[in-house]
């Protein structure tokens, strides 16, 4: 019988059981995962200012690159901003957690069917009893969430001469716009090797994967790089919110939930690392880790969350039902003139009742009347 089932490898549930494993390692932890590997193919990034030096802390053994600032470009405008970034791999996932783990604490290529408070029952037959499950296995659709979409391909590209980036650029809105919001994210691993990104702000979650590779290699052509290989490839299709109703989105849940299953990640953006880290030190320092009392700190947990973001939601309906799909990067452009502070605490989902004025005052990027119909639409409509 194990104290605690977290049922899905990714990073919601790895950072969980590493925080647990440091605080309180007498604990019988089972970490239970699909795949052949925790974390699947993913590349996580975030701020220093979007998390606690504590977090930090703990995080530094996960994190792979580093850079002291990141740039974005859009037509006719490009800013470097000095706030530090970083990023973790699935692999180095994978290989910190596997190491702070007893060797029977993880199972892989283990793929769930059912679960229960108090058990999960795998395709094999077999059933894995516990005292608790947290189910973190990603997204689950549900009527409760108004939802647009951020898309994208990445490939880690290995090239024949120098790409000559010294840090991130996290938007090159510079290129055709398609499909809603297009941009390219560009994260520099070393000398010669890339990890670039086709990105979209799109209304629907279809992701054509061949067309964005031809659109990635369009995009090295561009700049001069010639593809030696492409070492590695990811893609991902994550909730932007727009509206809902989080607690509708929580009905019938019977045991406790983390990761985007929970409904964490942060509106605009779609970062989950942050909420991800603040969710593992919120559960290791619980006193009850039984059944109710986890549903109910993590449902708190998400709930809370879901209501002071209510802000990003109401900007998300001007970006997309707003802004025409051809024209949105005009919205992200005139974010990105605001004061750097602003811009650190609009990523770590601090930002203020001032800087909420700040972001909306002056002459819009979106016609004025359509503005005003959506925030409308949000002060009458649920969006709990």
């Amino acid at each position: 019988m194990h104290d605690l089932i977290l049922l899905g490898g990714g990073l919601a549930n790895s950072l969980i059981a590493l925080r647990l494993r440091a605080l309180r390692p007498q604990l019988r932890l089972l970490l239970v995962e699909g795949g052949p590997v925790l974390g699947a193919r993913h590349t996580w990034s975030f701020f220093d200012t979007d998390v606690s030096p504590e977090q930090r802390g703990w995080l530094e053994p996960l994190i792979v690159h580093r850079w002291p600032g990141y740039s974005v470009r859009f037509p006719g405008k490009e800013r470097r901003l000095g706030t530090p970034y970083q990023s973790v791999t699935s692999e180095r996932l994978h290989q910190v957690v596997t190491a702070a783990l007893p060797p029977d604490a993880v199972r892989l290529n283990a793929e769930a069917v059912r679960s229960a408070p108090d058990r999960v029952v795998l395709r094999s037959g077999e059933t894995l009893p516990a005292r608790a499950v947290i189910d973190g296995r990603g997204p689950e659709p549900s009527p409760a969430l108004v939802l647009a979409w951020q898309k994208f391909v990445g490939r880690k590209l290995r090239l024949a001469q120098p790409h000559r980036l010294s840090e991130p650029v996290i938007m090159d809105a510079t290129v055709p716009q398609i499909d809603g919001y297009r941009f390219v994210y560009l994260l520099p691993l070393d000398e010669r090797r890339v990890l670039v990104e086709d990105t979209y702000y799109a209304d629907g979650p279809a992701l054509d994967a061949a067309v964005l590779r031809a659109r990635i290699d369009a995009y090295a052509l561009s700049r001069g790089w010639r593809v030696e290989a492409v070492e590695q490839e990811e893609e991902g299709v994550l909730p932007i919110a727009l509206g809902g109703d989080m607690a509708r989105f929580w009905a019938g849940a019977t045991t406790a939930r983390s990761g985007l299953r929970a409904g964490l990640f942060h509106p605009t953006t779609g970062y989950s690392l942050p909420d991800a880290a603040a969710m593992a030190e919120r559960i290791a320092a619980a006193s009850d880790l039984s059944t109710d009392a986890l549903l109910a700190l993590t449902r708190e947990h998400a709930l809370a969350a879901w209501r002071a973001r209510r802000f990003y939601r109401l900007l998300n309906r001007l970006l997309f039902r707003a802004a025409d799909p051809q024209l949105r990067w005009r919205v992200l452009e005139r974010f990105y003139r605001l004061p750097q502070p602003l811009v650190e605490r609009f990523y770590a989902g601090r930002t203020t009742a001032r800087d909420a004025a700040r972001i909306l005052v002056g002459k819009p990027p979106v016609p004025v009347r359509r503005a005003l119909a959506y925030l409308w639409e949000g002060s009458v409509k649920a969006d709990g």
